[in-house]
């Protein structure tokens, strides 16, 4: 089943929503659940500022906290927000009553009396769970029913704890060693003298929190359905965008399969398509190079061969149709011809194996400079007889390297060859070498005619030849310089042309030196 890009961006996109939403949904469940209830708690205190100001008084005006009784502390604070409730519905001043004068030490302090005229309210239910004191229950005050702005399983009146300056219980709610307590300060003429808590609802009780989770969960299909349009739209405009430059490549594959390296993309885009078009480009380019060179390979190949052996023929035949006779003179003619064959043919097949990387090479410790002193000093006379002159240069202070040396012969010698051939007469050839940084350079230069400087380039290519001086008319068949690169190249070294300052061309021969003799 084939799936097409813009299916796999599709389902891409909306992998990616469906992740973000799910995650943002999780996050925010975890961080209200966490957090709401120390916000409702912080809400609920400042709800009770009015009761935080009627404590600040009473401690004010009583100069401690006597004023608490100490027989109902736990339902004290109860009774105070019952009071300050009634002060607020009759609309009288919420002042607590006068403290007692001191009594003696063992005596209790008196409860605060009631404001009136209130009816009698029966009292408050007794705290569940650990809130129960131990023995019988506290009498209840005379005090009307507790306000609940926040009802549910355990009211605000009931979660309410006064502490003193050091955190010491004095009324209401008893703490528990694992009771959270949302607490703030009483300050009393810039001094803190107690702090006023409340517990934190259980989780359970946070009807606001699991309403707004519940409408969340609800609202998630409806997140489900956006992220798919949303997927749809961004994968198709995503496709539209991508399939076209992708579909050219594809195209451009199959017509470069086909031998069509002619075909160039689009390439003006600046992303990553845009880079791999300019690679295709590139590609067929090379290829259209290469098949150009094959063929003109093949045409020169032809050539070449054609050449020799129409002679030979032209020759056999003059000599079956009795034109000719066989003398010296007539096999000497044939047997250059053939010798010529066969070094063209011996020189097309050193290449082929140099392509593929086969070429037969048997490195030893060879002095380089003694074996091109050597081959040059070989063609020293036919040099004369071409009338130019052999110069050799000083003798470097080492000059070992790890060649072959029938194969730095045959390079030796083609280098030799292309300078007695192309050198006009009356001038010179020059050999000569110097070492540093581990290479040896081996410099063999010639006098004029020189070489364009566009052709420098392409001298090591295969069947090239410069129109102007080095011709056809010369003879050779053009590859001796290429096969000169492919045999350096084996070597590990490199073999490079530029302006020799007689005038001709330099053909420069540098290979690293051996360990022995660095």
């Amino acid at each position: 089943m084939k799936f097409s890009i813009g299916h796999r961006l599709f389902v891409s996109v909306l992998l990616a929503i469906l992740a973000v939403a799910a995650a943002a949904v999780f996050l925010l469940r975890q961080n209200v659940l966490a957090g709401f209830g120390d916000y409702a708690v912080g809400i609920e205190l400042d709800r009770l500022e009015e009761l935080s100001t009627a404590l600040t008084r009473q401690y004010r005006a009583g100069g401690g906290w006597d004023f608490i009784p100490a027989e109902a502390r736990q339902d004290w604070i109860a009774q105070e927000l019952a009071r300050l409730q009634r002060a607020r519905e009759v609309g009288a001043p919420a002042m607590p009553a006068e403290p007692a004068a001191p009594v003696a030490a063992e005596a209790p302090v008196p409860p605060v009396p009631p404001v009136p005229p209130m009816p009698p309210a029966p009292p408050l239910p007794p705290l569940p769970g650990p809130d129960v004191p131990d023995g019988p229950a506290a009498p209840a005050a005379p005090a009307g029913p507790v306000p609940d702005p926040n009802p549910g399983p355990l009211p605000l009146a009931r979660r309410i704890t006064l502490l003193d300056a050091h955190g010491a219980w004095l009324a209401g709610r008893r703490p528990g060693a694992a009771t959270a307590l949302a607490r703030r300060a009483l300050e009393v003429d810039g001094r803190t003298v107690g702090y006023l808590a409340v517990a934190r609802g259980a989780r359970p009780s946070d009807a606001l929190a699991y309403a707004f989770l519940q409408q969340l969960t609800s609202s998630l299909w409806q997140i489900v359905a956006l992220a798919v349009l949303l997927s749809a739209v961004a994968a198709v405009l995503l496709a539209r965008h991508f399939r076209r430059p992708i579909r050219q490549l594809a195209a451009g594959s199959r017509a470069l399969s086909d031998g069509h390296f002619d075909l160039r993309l689009d390439a003006r885009r600046s992303d990553e398509l845009g880079d791999l078009a300019r690679h295709f480009n590139a590609l067929a380019a090379r290829l259209a190079g290469a098949e150009a060179a094959r063929r003109q390979w093949v045409a020169d190949t032809s050539h070449e061969l054609r050449t020799p052996l129409a002679v030979l023929r032209a020759q056999l035949e003059a000599l079956q149709d009795g034109v000719r006779s066989a003398t010296p003179d007539t096999w000497d003619a044939m047997l250059r011809q053939v010798l010529a064959l066969n070094k063209l043919i011996d020189e097309l097949y050193a290449l082929a194996r140099a392509d593929v990387g086969a070429l037969d090479c048997k490195p030893v410790a060879l002095d380089l400079w003694a074996l091109a002193r050597d081959q040059a000093r070989g063609f020293e006379t036919r040099l004369a007889l071409a009338g130019l002159a052999l110069e050799l240069g000083p003798e470097p202070a080492t000059a070992t390297v790890c060649a072959d040396p029938d194969r730095m012969r045959q390079v030796l010698d083609n280098l030799f060859e292309n300078s007695l051939r192309y050198t006009a007469p009356g001038g010179r050839v020059h050999l000569h070498a110097h070492a540093d940084g581990g290479r040896i350079r081996l410099h063999l230069d010639d006098s004029a005619p020189g070489v364009p400087d566009d052709a420098l380039a392409r001298l090591s290519e295969r069947f090239y030849r410069v129109d102007a001086s080095r011709s056809r008319a010369h003879g050779g068949a053009g590859i001796g310089l290429a096969l000169c690169r492919r045999l350096v190249d084996a070597q590990g070294g490199t073999l490079a042309f530029a302006h020799a300052p007689l005038g001709g061309l330099r053909a420069t021969i540098t290979l690293p030196l051996a360990g022995d003799a660095a």
